[in-house]
């Protein structure tokens, strides 16, 4: 089954988008399925049900009980490949 991952920006279209389909581009890469959802921070308490990783390109509100990855780092690829490899590590101990 396909992992799920979650990426919440403030308004769910442009950053999250953005954000999603490099995360789509780069588990590709790898041949990593995964379902990857792209939300607005006000939807993240449902979007989080049943995902695997939690990837929030701005600070949450709240701690959430999910594995969490940088956002900003797939945003501007600084510490990009630090945070795909802990992507993929997590994705790895489901």
């Amino acid at each position: 089954m396909a992992a799920k991952i979650v990426v919440a920006c403030g308004s769910g279209v442009a950053t999250s988008e953005m954000v999603a389909a490099r995360l789509r581009r780069l588990l590709a890469e790898k041949n990593v399925e995964a379902e990857i959802v792209a939300v607005d921070v006000t939807h993240v308490d449902e979007a989080l049900a049943g995902a695997d990783v939690f990837v929030p390109v701005v600070k949450p509100e709240h701690d959430y009980d999910v594995p969490t990855v940088s956002g900003v780092a797939f945003l501007t690829g600084m510490n990009q490949d630090k945070e795909l490899d802990r992507l993929l590590a997590l994705l790895g101990e489901r």
